[in-house]
């Protein structure tokens, strides 16, 4: 499998977003195991201690854990988590950035939730 790395982030940090989106989309479930380190170095053609580290991380933060003999598992409550992680995120960096811009351009409260009302009965 090939793929496209970005120049400007650490192939470890993209390698734990991709586990992160995943978890977040339902397709590493709760309770389940994940592909193996040399299984995902392999598919990536990556070194298998650049996933290690990556898996590692989300050990530490309580996403994964690890079975011995068995493999990384995903932890039980990871999406919630990681859900309100996001929220969280979203209010603190995402939201301001949003209405700062909202106001540069001109656009009033009332415009801004016209257009995502608006923008929400399309999905």
């Amino acid at each position: 499998m090939t793929y496209q790395w970005k120049e400007d982030q650490p192939i470890y940090r993209q390698l734990k977003e991709m586990v992160v989106e995943r978890i977040m989309d339902g397709t590493f479930v709760e309770g389940e195991a994940i592909p193996s380190v040399r299984q995902v170095a392999a598919d990536y053609q990556v070194n298998h201690l650049t996933v290690g580290k990556a898996y590692q991380e989300l050990v530490e933060i309580g996403l994964l854990q690890k079975r011995r003999g068995l493999g990384m598992y995903v932890t039980e409550g990871a999406r919630n988590a990681l859900t309100r992680r996001e929220q969280q995120q979203f209010i603190d960096e995402e939201l301001p950035a949003f209405a700062e811009r909202a106001r540069m351009l001109g656009l009033g409260l009332d415009k801004v939730f016209e257009l995502l009302r608006n923008t929400g009965s399309k999905s």
